[in-house]
């Protein structure tokens, strides 16, 4: 299916079908940008559209053309699709809606996209409810509307689902050079994965910055990334919305924790592919990939002449993993001999305006603050809008530091509207960033920190099941300790002589548990310390019919949840966290997918703000982290073992003792 996109998005031919102004407006704007190929109008009620004469009817074109845009009604859309393929069209953007998006209101819909997937066979289709897209590398615009992009030699693509998200992009006035704007529409045939697999295909293209609704096909993404990563294009995410989980029926801690939007970032970052949470975010990550590519480290360093400045990149650091290290000796040295005796030397500094418009001395402090260790160096500069060119030395000393060192350079307007698009585009040419915003600067540097290569580990795709229903505790338990989970020696009993045996068979004390109920805490059925002698009366008052009594443990360092649930947008959630009583309130969790290796359940572990506490935390001992990990790894083969009927399963607490790692809850929901 990539090769033949190429066809569509790189064509030599193009034909417009329909007479309206949409159909006019893809006309004008390739023409406008200068495509060089042939432009067919077809529409048998005109001789012209858009000053170019027009044929009658696709079967009179001169040949079969590469990319087609329809813009004829839904109905006559299924029927020229199925035309254009056995013609052997390259592709089309199916414009009109009524597809499956109106599913809610029209129960024909669906059907009809189905009938126009089927009548587009190998042939690719963009949309249905689609705009098309911009390729501003060949002028080749099969899009109806406004859009802001330019020529360009080489530029980042970008892909969203919505066509007004896609225009919008199209008007950034940030420099970001654009080579593709593709608007997907309902993706009834081509995917986001597949035709960004495709644009990486084109060597102009820099970056791949990807507007995500939802995942379709898992393993889509996963060959997209591996390709992406082996040919050297970066990726970056906007994922919204939620999955399908966030609308499950759940009664594990796990589950309301995790949710869709955990799968997704768990998804994402098995890819390997920085998310980032707003679209100027994206824009301004997708500006540093074109210049620079993934960063190798987290260690910034920033100069402007103002302390509040300095102190405003440093309080907006915060929360981050970008680091600002100590000066080094050179570059104290360096930074002396430019500002003199005046200046207090620091990172993030402050140099005072004793050297402003003295471009050789600008040049040098602002290249004492490069250097081998710094990932970025940031300069900010809000130029004034009453007259930007009279700091035209600040433009200066950025391109003369990026021309003499090399290094990462860029410039921050900490308000996005004083970085003026003429310096930004000079900044550019430079290879010096033009950063829109001190708050994206930092988030764009912190995302091109966290691309990496992908898990060459495929994830596990669930089955959808329906009607789940809840294993006891002492039988959920039984299931996970045959797959290697330590759990405490318990009884189930149902009369006072089974509680007897229960306690001569067992050593006290003992935790006493009501059996059939959900949140067994909420509901007071759970009873720790119990003595033997007090075991009966205490199953008494908690009154369900069957007791769980089982050992106590006493010496936990700290107590984790651990989770799995079964996402159908995303796979299996793995989430680890603070666990016990206080799951929800704490919120201290992180979540990977399955299957996932004992390093990444280490390094997942080590993330939890809870992590001192498994290390041994003011001299309390450590908790048994090897056997932490096996209890993790046991919960995973008892999902790999399940995983055509597993909903959720859960151990909380798992009981972290300095040399144990013990079930002491369990619950599975299996259909």
């Amino acid at each position: 299916m990539t090769h033949a996109l190429t066809r569509l998005f790189q064509p030599r031919s193009i034909a417009v079908i329909g007479g309206g102004v949409w159909c006019e407006q893809v006309i004008e704007q390739s023409l406008k940008m200068g495509f060089e190929g042939d432009i067919w109008p077809v529409y048998p009620k005109a001789d012209q559209i858009a000053g170019l004469p027009s044929y009658k009817s696709i079967a009179d074109l001169p040949s079969a053309p590469d990319a087609v845009f329809i813009g004829i009604n839904r109905f006559a859309t299924v029927a020229l699709v199925a035309e254009l393929s056995a013609m052997g069209a390259g592709g089309a953007v199916c414009f009109a809606s009524g597809f499956s998006e109106a599913a809610a209101e029209d129960d024909a819909a669906t059907d009809l996209q189905d009938q126009l997937v089927a009548a587009a066979g190998g042939m690719p289709i963009l949309g249905p409810n689609c705009y098309g897209f911009i390729n501003a590398l060949d002028a080749a615009l099969l899009w109806p509307d406004q859009q802001g992009c330019a020529r360009v030699d080489k530029g980042v693509a970008i892909l969203t689902q919505s066509s007004n998200i896609a225009i919008n992009l199209t008007m950034q006035q940030r420099a970001l050079p654009v080579a593709y704007v593709v608007a997907c529409g309902n993706m009834a045939q081509t995917s986001q994965a597949q035709i960004a697999s495709a644009l990486i295909d084109d060597p102009r293209v820099t970056a791949v910055g990807v507007h995500i609704e939802g995942f379709s096909n898992l393993h889509d993404w996963e060959h997209l990334a591996a390709k992406a990563h082996m040919r050297g294009v970066p990726l970056v995410a906007l994922k919204v919305g939620a999955s399908e989980q966030a609308q499950m029926a759940t009664v594990s801690h796990t589950a309301s924790l995790a949710g869709g939007d955990a799968g997704a970032s768990a998804f994402l970052a098995r890819l390997g592919i920085p998310r980032v949470h707003s679209l100027p975010d994206l824009l301004e990550t997708l500006k540093l990939l074109h210049c620079y590519g993934p960063l190798k480290g987290n260690r910034i360093a920033s100069i402007s002449c103002s302390g509040g400045e300095a102190s405003l990149i440093a309080d907006t650091a915060v929360g981050t993993s970008l680091l600002f290290p100590k000066l080094t000796q050179d570059q104290s040295t360096q930074l002396r001999e430019a500002l003199g005796p005046m200046v207090a030397l620091s990172n993030p500094l402050d140099y005072n305006t004793y050297i402003w418009r003295d471009e050789d001395a600008m040049t040098a402090a602002w290249a004492g603050m490069t250097g081998n260790d710094i990932t970025m160096t940031f300069s900010i500069v809000d130029y004034p809008v009453t007259n930007a060119g009279d700091w035209i030395c600040a433009t200066a000393a950025a391109l003369n530091v990026r021309a003499q060192t090399g290094a990462n350079f860029a410039v921050i307007a900490t308000l996005p509207e004083l970085m003026p698009k003429d310096v930004a585009a000079a900044l550019m040419e430079g290879g010096v960033i033009p950063f829109s915003g001190l708050t994206e600067a930092l988030n764009a540097t912190e995302a091109a920190t966290r691309y990496h290569a992908p898990d060459t580990l495929p994830v596990w795709l669930p089955v959808l099941t329906t009607d789940a229903q809840t294993l006891t505790e002492a039988a959920s338990k039984s299931a996970l300790a045959a797959h290697g989970v330590e759990v405490p020696q318990n009884r189930t009993t149902r009369s006072a002589d089974d509680i007897a045996q229960a306690i001569a068979e067992m050593a006290g004390p003992f935790a006493v548990k009501g059996v059939g109920l959900a949140h067994k805490s909420e509901a007071g059925a759970v009873r720790l310390g119990i003595a033997s002698a007090d075991v009966a009366s205490v199953a008494k008052d908690i009154g369900t019919p069957e007791i769980l009594i089982e050992e106590m443990l006493t010496d936990a360092v700290v107590e984790l949840l651990v989770g799995v649930v079964s996402d159908p947008a995303h796979g299996f959630v793995l989430t680890l966290g603070a666990g016990g009583v206080l799951t929800e309130m704490l919120k201290d969790t992180t979540s990977l997918l399955l299957p996932s290796t004992a390093t990444q359940i280490e390094g997942a572990l080590n993330s939890l703000n809870c992590a001192p506490l498994l290390h041994g935390y003011r001299g309390k001992p450590s908790a048994n982290i090897p056997a932490i990990i096996d209890a993790v790894l046991a919960l995973q083969s008892y999902v790999e073992a399940h995983r055509d009927t597993l909903s959720e399963v859960e151990i909380n607490p798992l009981f972290c003792t300095p040399h144990r790692a013990v079930a002491v809850d369990a619950l599975i929901r299996k259909a």
